[in-house]
């Protein structure tokens, strides 16, 4: 790798400035921190509350943005701050870059630790570059070649609806959206829909020529699930029904030991810390992915999204 990380993240300590004044008086350094090692954690300060994070975020990266093409639940706090994802306490949240499913994603995310869990509850990163490292060549060499997709059934009375995910009830507008971003839509029944994206699994991070593992395909596939809910979820929908997949990007299956390989691969490149209160954790999302380990303890993580970004070519139009 051209630009190897060092420290992931690196921590940036309170030296007896509010946050915003530190970041607004060393902004371009830890900017271009952020950009080498992939992540930044801002600890010791005393952020100000939802408001206050807020602030952070617009003085690093600008006004944040809207969370659209939604697939996990969440709901807003204040303005465009939501919470993370709200899935139970006991489950693992894998590893993934945010929105890379979608035609066009945030470069910096932003977690902000109101309330620390008891036990683990800690966000996990991994750097893309080394993940692409770890991953076999011929494995590699074979996504870049046919890309991968995603597959999604929004089903009327299981999981999260369609009119949630794409922010509206107007079925044209959903079909607007999609033509524009590179999805194949499909209606069923009265309510129902199928979505079909295909992606390339390796991108380039503007200004870097280095490769980076950008892709929702391990994340989305069924075999990431825990044993029971992949059961449960073939029993209920079948393979063509099942609220998400990943295939490649022309139709194949994934075996099941590539697989395997590809969460070795970023569970190889993965580093944790745990939280404490009023951190403030940025993240380059082109650089590292980010999950959710089980915890216990009322955690409470406040995030935010910033810096749209659109890749010459991904599916939209």
């Amino acid at each position: 790798m051209s630009d190897t990380i060092a420290t992931l993240p690196v921590v940036v300590e309170n030296d007896g400035r509010p946050l915003t004044e530190l970041i607004d008086a060393r902004r371009a350094e830890l900017r271009a921190t952020l950009t080498e090692h992939g992540g930044l954690l801002f600890r010791g300060f005393d952020v100000g509350g939802v408001d206050g994070f807020d602030r952070a975020v617009r003085a690093l990266s600008g006004e944040p943005l809207v969370y659209t093409e939604r697939s996990s639940p969440r709901h807003a706090i204040a303005g465009r701050v939501y919470t993370s994802t709200d899935y139970p306490p006991d489950e693992e949240i894998f590893l993934h870059n945010e929105n890379s499913y979608q035609a066009r994603w945030p470069l910096t995310l932003f977690f902000y630790c109101i309330t620390p869990p008891q036990t683990q509850g800690a966000t996990p990163l991994a750097d893309v570059r080394r993940v692409y490292d770890e991953i076999d060549p011929a494995v590699r060499e074979e996504f870049i070649r046919r890309r991968w997709m995603l597959v999604r059934n929004f089903h009327g009375d299981f999981g999260t609806p369609w009119q949630h995910v794409f922010n509206t009830d107007d079925r044209a507008e959903v079909e607007t959206y999609a033509a524009a971003n590179g999805i194949e839509l499909e209606w069923l029944g009265s309510d129902g829909l199928r979505t079909r994206a295909v992606r390339d699994v390796v991108h380039h991070r503007p200004g870097s020529d280095t490769p980076r593992w950008f892709n929702h395909a391990t994340f989305f596939h069924v075999s990431t699930l825990p044993k029971d809910y992949q059961e449960g979820l073939l029993a209920m929908f079948g393979a063509e029904g099942l609220p998400s997949n990943t295939y490649y990007g022309d139709g194949g299956e994934i075996p099941g030991d590539v697989m395997d390989h590809l969460r070795a691969a970023y569970r190889a490149a993965s580093v944790r810390f745990d939280y404490q209160r009023d951190d403030v954790l940025v993240v380059d999302n082109m650089t590292a992915a980010h999950g959710r380990e089980p915890f216990t303890g009322p955690r409470k993580i406040a995030v935010a999204m910033a810096e749209p970004h659109t890749p010459e070519s991904n599916g939209a139009k």
